[in-house]
């Protein structure tokens, strides 16, 4: 797969890849934007649609025909920018190691951030 996503950055270059990220970032802030808007006949389907699985679990039946459209866009966007970041990450050179070690000062520091804020809401 990197190699394929090489072939790809190296073809159309990194700013032409990095413009097509802005817009691909776009589309998936519009996909969970709209899936956060659910009309009132949305909300029923969904809350039929959890009984329904939470019997068909409990009698060890599969539940078939129901597709969360809005999930599956958010999924397809969310594939559209994950392609582009890691032809990025390639082009760059920045190891997976790496972007993970950050990731996770990154979220340690943001739950140190929590726990104080909820320490100075008490």
């Amino acid at each position: 797969m990197n190699e394929k996503l090489r072939i790809i950055i190296n073809h159309y270059g990194i700013r032409k890849q990095l413009k097509h990220f802005q817009s691909e970032v776009f589309e998936l802030n519009e996909a969970v934007l709209d899936a956060e808007k659910q009309s009132a006949s949305e909300m029923f389907s969904d809350v039929c649609y959890n009984i329904a699985k939470t019997f068909a679990s409990a009698l060890n039946l599969e539940l078939s025909g129901y597709k969360d459209t809005k999930k599956e866009h958010i999924k397809e966007e969310l594939a559209d920018v994950m392609v582009i970041l890691k032809q990025i990450q390639l082009y760059y050179d920045i190891s997976t190691d790496e972007i993970k070690n950050i990731m996770k000062n990154k979220v340690v520091r943001q739950l140190n951030r929590i726990g104080e804020e909820i320490k100075n809401d008490k």
